[in-house]
């Protein structure tokens, strides 16, 4: 088998390089399939980039982001984002569901604010073919990006709605940390609810701010392969992406990145 063929390359992990660098150097290294973000997608165009990555025979593994459902605008723009993956030929909106209402300390409110908004935006998501994603982040950004913490919370939330409609992210460098997430990821597992998984390191110190604090494979303190090995026991059989937000990997060439994740991901 290809030891690739699970493989998908998020696009911020390099995103010095444009969309047409960047399927380029896919297709020459037997990298079968890219995570994508809205912002440099729109800037493309969405059309542009659906075609340019069917031409080249890449999948879209998924659409980064859905969520901030913090904004009386949110629901709008989550279902241009709906509509932007169905374009674009994902299945899969990662949402990032955002923190506290200005003003507010409720992180209950956020949480039920999180779940209405999903329970709006399901069954427009299924009928263009597009499933919901909530990944759970690390609690250090509760206050200001998303209220869900633990995979245990994005599972209540995902649990409402169908299977096929609603599951989770599982992303090593927001749960590592979480004694009871391997048995969530069992649990999430058995109803079919990993609609991603991603692989992040994670290095300290932290950068200022946190955000771009994701650490390249091997590079830090999480033990990678028995996470992926644990993703398939729970029977995911999907596509394995790496996604980094790193500003020292984002300074150097890349190519020279790209080559060095897909090296890391095969040893590591």
């Amino acid at each position: 088998m290809n030891p690739l063929s699970r493989f998908s390359i998020n696009q911020m992990t390099v995103k010095q390089l444009s969309l047409p660098e960047l399927v380029e150097q896919c297709v020459r290294l037997g990298v079968p399939a890219i995570g994508l973000w809205r912002e440099p997608v729109q800037e493309y165009g969405i059309e542009a980039t659906a075609k340019l990555v069917r031409d080249a025979g890449l999948t879209v593994t998924t659409l980064c982001r859905g969520g901030f459902f913090t904004t009386a605008s949110s629901l709008d723009d989550n279902r241009a984002a709906i509509d932007e993956a169905a374009a674009l030929g994902t299945d899969t909106l990662v949402l990032v569901s955002g923190g506290l209402a200005p003003g507010s300390r409720d992180l209950a409110a956020a949480r039920a604010r999180i779940t209405d908004s999903i329970a709006e935006l399901a069954p427009y998501a299924a009928e263009r073919g597009v499933r919901l994603a909530i990944e759970p982040l690390h609690p250090m950004y509760a206050s200001d990006r998303c209220a869900v913490s633990t995979l245990d919370q994005a599972l209540e939330i995902a649990e409402r709605f169908p299977s096929s409609q609603v599951g989770v992210v599982v992303d090593t460098y927001h749960i590592w940390w979480d004694d009871r997430a391997p048995a969530a990821v069992s649990r999430a597992g058995a109803a079919g609810r990993i609609h991603s998984f991603q692989l992040a390191d994670w290095t300290t110190p932290l950068p200022a701010g946190v955000l771009n604090g994701r650490g390249q494979l091997g590079d830090g303190a999480i033990d990678l392969r028995a996470w992926c090995d644990l993703v398939d026991a729970a029977g995911y059989t999907g596509s394995i992406e790496v996604e980094l937000f790193n500003d020292e990997l984002w300074a150097r060439e890349g190519v020279e990145v790209l080559e060095e994740t897909v090296a890391r991901y095969l040893t590591v």
